[in-house]
Order: structure tokens, then C-alpha cells, then sequence
């Protein structure tokens, strides 16, 4: 249930985010209603964040059946 709660509030921020960009610069949304800048953003954001999490070590890791079928 918790990770599950960790998604949903990871989607909301993301959200947020993406509402924010657009709200505070109306100049980067094109006619056809995407931006390339805000996506630019984003794609930044998420690079940054999934660097600042934490390593999982391998055994944390699930191996696939038929890697658990051989140990």
C-alpha cells in the first residue's frame, strides 16, 4: 500500500510541476498546445531525480523464474 501511495504522490508532483511550467510561461506553449520547452524541463527533473535515489543492491534485486530456477 505504500508504494502504491509513493506513486500516486510522485504522479501528483509531476503534475503539479508540468501545470506550473505552463501556468508561469504561457510563451513556450505552442498553437498546437506542446512545448518542447517544458518537455525539456521535465526530462531534466526526472534525470535529476532518478539520480538522487538511492542504489539498490543486488539483493534487492528479483531475479526472473528462470534465474531463480538455476540458484
Amino acid at each position: 500500500m505504500a508504494m502504491a501511495q509513493e506513486i500516486r504522490i510522485y504522479a501528483d508532483l509531476l503534475q503539479q510541476i508540468r501545470n506550473d511550467l505552463r501556468i508561469q510561461h504561457p510563451d513556450w506553449i505552442q498553437q498546437n498546445g506542446e512545448s518542447p520547452m517544458c518537455d525539456s524541463y521535465e526530462a531534466r527533473l526526472m534525470e535529476l531525480l532518478d539520480a538522487s535515489r538511492p542504489m539498490e543492491s543486488n539483493e534487492n534485486i528479483a531475479l526472473p523464474d528462470r534465474e531463480l530456477s538455476r540458484h
